[in-house]
C-alpha cells in the first residue's frame, strides 16, 4: 500500500523542515543582534531574542509532528487523539504560511507549503476508515464462523 511510505516521507519532511525553520530563525536573529539596530523603537536584543525562541519553539512544534508521523509510519496504525490533532494543526499551519509565501517569498516557496500540505492530508486521508457499527453483520448475512446470523428476538409487551 501507499499508506507507510507517505507516512515516512511525511515525517523525513517535518523533521527537514523543523531543523530549517529553527536554524532560518537563529540565522534572523544572529543578523539582528550583530547590526544593533532598532525597529520602531523596540530593543535590538529583544527582537533577537524572540526571533531565536520563536525559531525554537516553531522547529519543536515541527519535529513533534514528524514524530507523530514517524510513529504512524513505525505502527502502520492511525494517528489518534493528540497527534491526529497535532497534524491537522500542521496541514492548517501548511495552508497558512502557503498563503503568505506567494506574496511574500513566491511560488517555489509556495508550491513547497502546498506539497507538505498535500502530503499530510494524505497521510491523513489514506488511514481514514469509514465507521462501521459493532453490530453490523457481514455481506451474505453469515458471521465470521459461517453460521447463519439470526436478528435478537423481539421484545414482547403485556
Amino acid at each position: 500500500m501507499i499508506r507507510r511510505p507517505v507516512a515516512w516521507v511525511v515525517a523525513v519532511v517535518l523533521f527537514a523542515e523543523a531543523f530549517g525553520v529553527a536554524a532560518l530563525n537563529w540565522f534572523l536573529g544572529v543578523v539582528v543582534d550583530r547590526q544593533d539596530m532598532s525597529l520602531a523603537g523596540l530593543d535590538p536584543h529583544m527582537m533577537s531574542v524572540s526571533s531565536k525562541i520563536g525559531g525554537v519553539a516553531f522547529g519543536l512544534y515541527f519535529a513533534l509532528c514528524g514524530l507523530v508521523a514517524l510513529l504512524v509510519a513505525l505502527r502502520d496504525r492511525p494517528p489518534a487523539g493528540f497527534g491526529r490533532v497535532l497534524l491537522i494543526s500542521a496541514a492548517v499551519v501548511h495552508a497558512l504560511l502557503g498563503a503568505f509565501t506567494w506574496g511574500l517569498v513566491g511560488w517555489t516557496a509556495f508550491l513547497f507549503m502546498v506539497l507538505v500540505l498535500a502530503l499530510i492530508v494524505l497521510l491523513l486521508m489514506t488511514y481514514d476508515r469509514p465507521a462501521e457499527p459493532a453490530d453490523a453483520t457481514p455481506a451474505g448475512g453469515k458471521s465470521g464462523d459461517g453460521s447463519p446470523v439470526t436478528s435478537p428476538p423481539a421484545p414482547t409487551t403485556p
